[in-house]
């Protein structure tokens, strides 16, 4: 039983993947374990041997799936029929449990080098298909076209051969080995640069080795008009001319056929022409407005102190703003501050002539205490000083 098991892979996965070993993990855990009471022998005697028991079943596919892996899980249960059929059932007459389930029952994978709804053998064969050195795709499952995807540096319908830019290193009657030529050769018969047989695109073949073709020098590179040619390693670039040219010979303003629009030949180059300075009538006649040079141009801005607004050059100065008051700056804090501050010294002046013993001022100066409380829990004080304070 273990044997089957253990021995292949389960196919739990997205795609019903036939080559992921999660199962036999869970095989070999409890392939030493028990019921886990205190008479074991008692219990398997009375209830079932451990190794064929539903308690183990249970142990070994919480290993199956990963906590996350829902579509394991999704497969997992719609399975549950068959597992368990195999597992109380089946172990005896179907010990492989990968090719009763996954073959011959769900009918999802197929033994390796095969493929397809038939279980087709691989091209190059089932026992080493695609001769070992590519992928059959769809091999293992009933997908696919049993055609080869050939490792890096591999070719041919069956990977046999190697691939254009690569050598026979090695080869007997089951293996090849391939490895990469000189970088400029397409096909070859050793590493060296001297053992080309064919180049690649943009290189000449001169007594076994590949030369460089300058592009540029012939007819063979396309640029655009105002674009010149650099030659590299097997190709060549096209880089834009400066702006200073229309069309050009190479990289900067001295190598221009012609000289753009704003600049003027002096000696082998194109220079920039200064417009403001050079200009006879004034280029910016707008009121407050001077002229500013820039590569190939020039552009009008307002003159110092000035900016545009509306399309117009106008001072720049800040809007008349009324004057403050001697208290608009008063925060809400220091009016309360100096409310206290006045109500103290009133307060203070008539404490002091009541003091004295004049009836008189005694008299104001309880009324005044009496107004002042009654005043000053009145939702009105605030805004009434307030505005006595500003002038208002």
């Amino acid at each position: 039983m273990l044997g089957g098991w253990a021995g292949r892979g389960f196919l739990w996965g997205w795609t019903w993947g036939c080559d992921l070993p999660l199962l036999p993990q869970g095989l070999e855990r409890t392939e030493r374990e028990n019921f886990g009471g205190g008479n074991t022998a008692w219990e398997e005697e009375k209830l079932a041997k451990y190794a064929h028991s539903e308690t183990r079943l249970l142990e070994v596919l919480e290993s199956v799936c990963g906590k996350l892996d829902f579509a394991c899980h999704q497969l997992l249960e719609q399975s549950e029929d068959h597992v368990e059929s195999w597992w109380f059932q089946g172990q005896q007459q179907h010990p492989d449990f990968f090719q009763w389930l996954c073959m011959d029952t769900l009918k999802v994978c197929c033994p390796p080098g095969t493929y397809g709804s038939d279980c087709l053998p691989c091209a190059g064969g089932h026992q080493q298909p695609c001769s070992g050195n590519g992928k059959c795709d769809g091999e293992g499952t009933r997908t696919g076209t049993g055609l080869c995807m050939c490792s890096l540096g591999y070719g041919g319908s069956f990977c046999s051969e190697c691939a254009d830019g690569y050598y026979e290193a090695a080869r007997n009657e089951s293996h090849l080995i391939c490895a990469e030529c000189y970088q400029a050769c397409g096909r070859c018969s050793g590493p060296e640069d001297s053992s080309c047989l064919r180049c690649k695109r943009g290189w000449a073949l001169h007594e076994h080795r590949c030369i460089d073709i300058d592009e540029c020098g012939t007819e063979m590179a396309h640029c655009r008009a105002n674009q010149f040619c650099v030659n590299t390693e097997g190709s060549y670039e096209c880089r834009d001319c400066a702006k200073a040219c229309v069309g050009c010979m190479g990289a900067g303003p001295a190598r221009c056929k012609r000289c753009n629009k704003g600049y003027q030949r002096d000696g082998a180059k194109c220079l920039d022409v200064d417009e403001c300075a050079t200009a006879q009538e004034p280029v910016c006649t707008g009121a407050h407005e001077v002229c500013e040079n820039t590569d190939g141009s020039y552009r009008c801005v307002c003159a110092e102190s000035h900016v545009r607004r509306d399309s117009e050059c106008v001072e720049d100065k800040l809007p008349d703003t009324p004057a403050k008051g001697f208290f608009d700056e008063v925060t809400e804090d220091e009016v309360v501050v100096l409310q206290q501050m006045f109500f103290g010294v009133v307060i203070c002046a008539l404490a002091t002539l009541a003091a004295k013993g004049d009836m008189v001022f005694t008299a104001i100066f309880i009324g005044a205490v009496a107004a002042m409380a009654g005043y000053w829990l009145s939702e009105r004080s605030d805004r009434v000083l307030d505005g006595f304070l500003k002038g208002r």
